[in-house]
């Protein structure tokens, strides 16, 4: 069964760091787009939402989903890693069979 992504507190939590810093709040968009050096990658920014777009919500915070994405997105995790190489918004995708060492770009 295909379930929409899920988005860790970790994510949350920094996305209202992101808030506080800037004085806006703004949703964090997660899209899948054709490229990158295995196919797909993944495209992470901050956007307003769209009015087809799926929404998880938590504490005031969104994280957006468009319709093409999300089969790509099925049961997959929105986390934040805070690690020495540097911090970012991480996707653990079950539907990705291989990625790229940079961690933006999977294959299917």
């Amino acid at each position: 069964m295909n379930l929409p992504p899920r988005v860790t507190d970790r994510a949350f939590a920094r996305l209202a760091e992101i808030a506080e810093a800037s004085g806006e709040t703004r949703a964090l968009r997660v899209a899948v787009e054709g490229g990158g050096c295995s196919g797909f990658q993944y495209e992470i920014k901050l956007d307003d939402p769209g009015s087809d777009d799926l929404v998880i919500e938590k504490d005031g915070q969104k994280v957006l989903i468009d319709q093409v994405s999300l089969p790509f997105l099925a049961n997959a995790e929105i986390d934040y890693a805070d690690e020495l190489i540097g911090s970012r918004f991480v996707i653990n995708n079950p539907n990705a069979t291989s990625s790229c060492g940079c961690g933006t770009s999977f294959s299917i």
